[in-house]
């Protein structure tokens, strides 16, 4: 299995002098691509350095990987740029037009589950209805009101896809592990500022102790104030998110969408454990110049079950009504039957629109993938995953 194209590697040696150089003084990398992101948003950082700092010190725990690759230091530091030319805007859209605070995102639906469980497929067909909306891919790239000048829509929507493009010419495997185009629904974490997410790239010692003491809720407030900006010119619509990375931090979404309906998937975790790290593999490949499978196995067996556990805890104080599970088992054996009632339960309605849009979800290239992964890679075998999910597997088979 080529999880990268064969020209990154001698890419990534001839450049490797470059990379020293931008490792050695990561401040210099990150004033130039704040400089862009201020001239991009239209805004300086003082708006919100907080914010700010708290990028420059990630990017400097980057500066540290000791096997970083050169085109993964370049796609980091570019999206930190991304991310950070979002931010400014979307301050600055809101101190200039005050009543975005007011657009309202009522009753959003997140979906949630273990990667690798059907998320994808559950977020596409539900943020499918008329009434409904999910952020896509370009407007994470490029946050801004709806009623931006089409022109500039057009020429934001056109830079997304060259990157999109890009990004399948570098990494061919991704379209079928994990396909996307500039114009589908996109996971939400784009537009959170820290978590594990930055884990799929690189190993980062200390990190996840730093997000244990991480208070979560501004984040979830910034990923309301963007899903307002999103909407502002537009009509409100129901939002429909989805993260695996939502499951650790159910209380904090809460306490900002207090009324959201969570959808949770579940699936065997020993097959998640080896679906999910070939996918982290593919991303670890590129970013850096050696790594262990084995580390993956391990980093993110503690971390997913982690996760299952924090979502446990926090789903004891969600009133179960707003609580819908789905077996990854029974939606992708039945989906035509399924999805009728995940609807009802989340107060939509399921129409013959409803029929053709999921057909089209289904006939998309990817959604029914040949994904070939082992545990055995990874240093794991089933009783380690079962040991670490616990009884956690059995509510699976439970409900399968």
């Amino acid at each position: 299995m080529r999880r990268v194209a064969g020209w990154v590697k001698p890419l990534n040696t001839a450049m490797s002098p470059a990379l020293a150089r931008a490792v050695r003084d990561p401040d210099a990398v990150f004033e130039k691509a704040l400089g862009k992101a201020e001239a991009g948003a239209g805004v300086g950082a003082d708006i919100d350095r907080a914010f700010i700092e708290d990028y420059r010190v990630l990017l400097r725990r980057f500066a540290k990987v000791r096997d970083i690759s050169f085109l993964g230091w370049t796609a980091t530091a570019s999206e930190l740029q991304m991310r950070m030319e979002n931010r400014l805007r979307i301050r600055r859209l809101h101190a200039e037009h005050p009543e975005i605070a007011s657009e309202p995102i009522d009753r959003p639906i997140v979906v949630v589950g273990l990667p690798r469980t059907a998320t994808t497929l559950a977020h596409k067909v539900i943020a499918a209805p008329e009434g409904n909306r999910a952020p896509l891919m370009w407007e994470f790239h490029h946050a801004d009101r709806f009623d931006i000048d089409p022109k500039l829509r057009q020429q934001r929507l056109a830079k997304a896809r060259k990157i999109s493009t890009a990004v399948n010419a570098i990494t061919p495997i991704w379209e079928t592990i994990h396909p996307s185009t500039a114009e589908t629904p996109e996971e939400c974490v784009l537009a959170l500022p820290h978590g594990l997410q930055w884990g799929t790239r690189f190993k980062l010692p200390g990190y996840r102790d730093w997000l244990a003491q991480h208070d979560f809720v501004p984040d979830y407030q910034y990923l309301k104030e963007f899903l307002q900006v999103l909407q502002a010119g537009d009509r409100p619509r129901r939002w429909v998110l989805k993260s695996p990375f939502h499951l650790y931090n159910l209380e904090a979404l809460l306490k900002v969408f207090p009324d959201a309906h969570i959808l949770w998937t579940h699936r065997d975790p020993q097959t998640v454990m080896g679906s999910w790290c070939s996918l982290v593999e593919t991303g670890t490949a590129l970013c850096n110049r050696r790594y262990d499978p084995r580390e993956i196995g391990s980093e993110w067996l503690d971390s997913l079950s982690w996760m299952v556990e924090q979502g446990r805890l926090a789903r004891l104080g969600i009133p179960p009504e707003r609580m819908v599970d789905v077996s990854y088992h029974q939606l992708t054996a039945d989906p035509y039957g399924q999805l009728p009632r995940i609807f009802e339960r989340l107060e939509l309605e399921w129409s013959f629109r409803e029929d053709g849009n999921l057909e089209t979800v289904l006939a998309r290239p990817g959604m029914r993938r040949n994904h070939e992964y082992t545990l055995g890679r990874y240093g794991l075998d089933p009783d380690m995953v079962d040991q670490a999910f616990g009884d956690y597997t059995k509510l699976v088979a439970a409900i399968r």
